[in-house]
């Protein structure tokens, strides 16, 4: 459980007891309901990390597009709705050589335009040779990026890195030396689901 649901929650909690106290039960059960939304949306649940020269998801969501960069890579973009763990992880082992935090819109994360257009958190990690670059991306919702990790931390793969409050999006750009191994529409799980494998060198 991520502290922020706690104190949302308690928020909410006592505001609903105030109008109980006050006998508005009507206006109070919706405060409820939000406290207990809250403490399922900042769930971080433990995941099981794949071995091997494997990237896995920094998200859980859906794969809502696959595209081919100028740098002969490919982009997985993943779709997180409010009911899926928002709690970000990063895809490959190393250390982080970059966080650029861009400001920007806050148009519907499944859109392709808010890859570019939306607020986000830009990160890199270099490690055993390869690079991979990750998007935090802020949707409709969300308005507020979390990134617990800065420039020259080393971290593992599927270690938690942040979050994104509410729905959202994120990106992971894979250069020529990987294979992307999910599909459009796939639903894939932060830290558990691999997204792509390291070619073999010929």
């Amino acid at each position: 459980m991520i502290r922020d649901g706690i104190y949302y929650a308690v928020a909410l909690v006592v505001a609903g007891l105030g109008l109980t106290y006050a006998a508005l039960w009507l206006a109070a059960l919706p405060l409820f309901l939000l406290a207990a939304f809250c403490l399922y949306f900042f769930r971080d649940p433990n995941r099981t990390v794949p071995d091997g020269a494997v990237a896995v998801s920094p998200a859980d969501g859906r794969v809502v597009s696959l595209k081919a960069t100028d740098a002969g890579g490919t982009r997985v973009s993943i779709f997180l709705n409010i009911f899926d763990v928002h709690v970000n992880r990063t895809p490959i082992a190393g250390r982080i050589t970059d966080v650029e935090y861009q400001p920007g819109r806050f148009l519907v994360a499944s859109r392709d335009e808010a890859s570019m257009s939306n607020e986000q958190n830009v990160v890199t990690v270099e490690g055993d040779g390869t690079r991979v670059v990750f998007k935090q991306i802020a949707g409709l919702i969300a308005r507020r990026i979390v990134c617990w990790k800065k420039t020259g931390d080393v971290v593992r793969a599927g270690e938690r890195i942040g979050l994104i409050k509410f729905g959202s999006r994120v990106d992971v750009f894979f250069g020529p030396e990987w294979d992307v191994t999910v599909n459009v529409r796939e639903r894939v799980s932060g830290g558990s689901s691999v997204i792509a494998r390291r070619k073999r060198e010929q």
